[in-house]
């Protein structure tokens, strides 16, 4: 087995230090807000499992970075908007990490710090896919 120079906890910790991070009842006030952007970087299947922030533009992580480049062919317009963008996943590990790379790209955007685990416990709100026959 291969030592790590860095792990995942480790490497959350320290994009923490260097990004914005929301707080979910912070988030929940936004929710309706037209300035706000809430990006769902989960997987298509936990959104299916639990639900998603109503309004929020589903993005999947490995996509990100092509989809804010202007210059990438992947690119996608809702990101050129002068908005702000607030990304979350289930815990908010991945969008820490998602966010300090795009900071890095130089692309400006904010996390929900605890992510979508906690959101629908202080009273966001969540809406449901509809069930396929």
């Amino acid at each position: 087995m291969q030592t790590l120079k860095i792990n995942t906890r480790q490497m959350v910790a320290e994009a923490r230090q260097r990004i914005e991070e929301v707080e979910t009842s912070d988030l929940i006030r936004m929710v309706d807000d037209p300035n706000v952007v809430i990006v769902d970087i989960r997987d298509i299947r936990e959104r299916q499992r639990g639900g998603f922030i109503p309004g929020s533009f589903h993005a999947p992580r490995g996509m990100i970075e092509f989809w804010i480049d202007p210059d990438s062919p992947y690119f996608k317009d809702i990101f050129a908007q002068d908005k702000k963008f607030v990304f979350h996943c289930a815990s908010g590990w991945r969008s820490a990490l998602t966010v300090a790379t795009l900071q890095d790209m130089g692309f400006e955007a904010a996390h929900l710090k605890e992510g979508f685990s906690t959101w629908e416990k202080q009273g966001g709100p969540v809406e449901r896919m509809e069930e396929s026959s």
